[in-house]
């Protein structure tokens, strides 16, 4: 990740017509630490130039969120469907994982991997739940890419949950169809 310069920083804030005060409101921020970042005078932390450049970018209209990147309705399986109910759901979406939600509320997700590490011969006839991955990682729909991106890092995919309903799901796959 390239930061930006302080002169970069001012000039995106100007050609967005904003003012110091507008972009520290935005920011959280005050505005003499705008002015003072701005003219050079002080290294801001990671974290307060994070704030800045996201509110330049919400500013821009270019920020994308989890509800633009999410698919959605979400395919998504009960916790006593059987295995075998589950790899030909999968397969038929041509799916390595799908979510395993109750009433609205995701109880973990269940992957090819998952399956396939069972030894059990009769493992089709197992609950979802006896094979499913119990972590799940969720964000909110106006979580930013940043956010998801970092849950990504660790998971392999993110349900949207918005007043604890699921509402959708995000993998790397869909990052990269909004990012290319």
């Amino acid at each position: 990740m390239e930061l930006p310069t302080p002169e970069d920083l001012r000039e995106r804030r100007n050609d967005l017509g904003l003012t110091q005060s507008d972009l520290a409101q935005k920011a959280d921020v005050s505005q003499p630490l705008i002015a003072r970042i701005e003219g050079g005078d002080v290294d801001p932390r990671l974290s307060t130039l994070r704030r800045i450049v996201t509110a330049l970018e919400e500013a821009e209209g270019g920020l994308m969120r989890a509800e633009q990147l999410m698919h959605s309705p979400v395919v998504s399986v009960p916790p006593d469907a059987s295995v075998r109910e589950t790899t030909e759901l999968m397969d038929e979406k041509s799916y390595s994982q799908v979510p395993v939600i109750r009433d609205g509320i995701p109880q973990g997700i269940i992957g090819m991997s998952d399956i396939r590490q069972r030894s059990e011969d009769n493992v089709g006839d197992l609950p979802v739940a006896e094979v499913m991955g119990e972590a799940v990682s969720t964000v909110e729909p106006d979580a930013t890419i940043d956010a998801i991106d970092a849950h990504l890092d660790h998971n392999d995919a993110v349900l949207v949950v918005d007043n604890g309903e699921t509402v959708g799901i995000i993998t790397e796959a869909d990052i990269a169809r909004h990012i290319s």
